[in-house]
């Protein structure tokens, strides 16, 4: 690590259990949606979010990828919502709405994320030699910031530098990882990028960065995982 100045994570498979999100966080928003939408749609916030989805949906139809048939406006909404997440879109006006209703899931207690047992120690050993550390997920910023705040080993976020999304690029691109480099003012190879998924690890070594392969109980095999070196805890990096 004498070489890197910067640290890159993904969340999913990295930090927190693919099973967390899935399970528990997609749930709890698919099952949240329609309250959360009657309880706030005159937000602004929100209905920034709404016409984000509205855009999507009309480009799904025009695509033909059949999704849900319009209804009343905040019906239909949630009906789009639920299908979005239920194929795992990386759509940047769900993320946005998601991340909402998992701010009031954590402010209200019936929330607490987790995090793998050696992230809480590896963020402090981090913090203390000077490494940045920084986030990169599809999930939203907010979504991010309010995970790393209420994980089941206290607060997070006074480790974390900086927090990247859809919004940079997506994470499958050479050029998001090329804008976050320049966004914290680091070379491309003074970060290391550590991600479960080797489509992004791809990317971000067509970009300059370092990486590595996380790999956690329940992640998914990866194709071609042989090309680079991977890693089973923070342990040791």
């Amino acid at each position: 690590m004498s070489s890197y100045r910067g640290i890159l994570l993904d969340i999913e498979g990295t930090t927190t259990p693919i099973a967390f999100v899935h399970d528990v966080l997609f749930s709890y928003a698919r099952a949240h949606a329609k309250e959360f939408l009657a309880n706030n749609f005159d937000s602004e916030e929100v209905r920034a979010d709404i016409a984000l989805l509205r855009e999507e949906h009309e480009l799904d139809v025009s695509e033909t990828r059949n999704p849900p048939v319009p209804g009343s406006e905040m019906d239909s909404i949630a009906a789009y919502v639920d299908w979005l997440i239920a194929q795992d879109r990386k759509s940047t006006g769900l993320k946005s709405l998601q991340g909402k209703i998992w701010r009031q899931g954590y402010l209200d207690g019936s929330l607490k994320s987790q995090v793998y047992t050696d992230v809480a120690p590896a963020f402090a050993r981090w913090h203390a030699a000077g490494f940045s550390i920084n986030i990169f997920s599809s999930g939203s910023v907010l979504a991010q910031q309010l995970l790393f705040a209420h994980t089941e080993a206290g607060d997070l976020t006074r480790f974390i530098n900086n927090y990247f999304d859809t919004n940079v690029g997506k994470k499958g691109e050479a050029d998001s990882y090329r804008r976050i480099a320049s966004e914290l003012g680091l070379a491309a190879g003074e970060i290391v990028f550590i991600s479960d998924v080797t489509t992004e690890l791809d990317a971000a070594t067509e970009a300059g960065m370092k990486t590595l392969l996380s790999i956690r109980p329940g992640n998914p095999p990866q194709s071609a995982a042989e090309r680079y070196r991977s890693i089973h805890t923070f342990d040791n990096v």
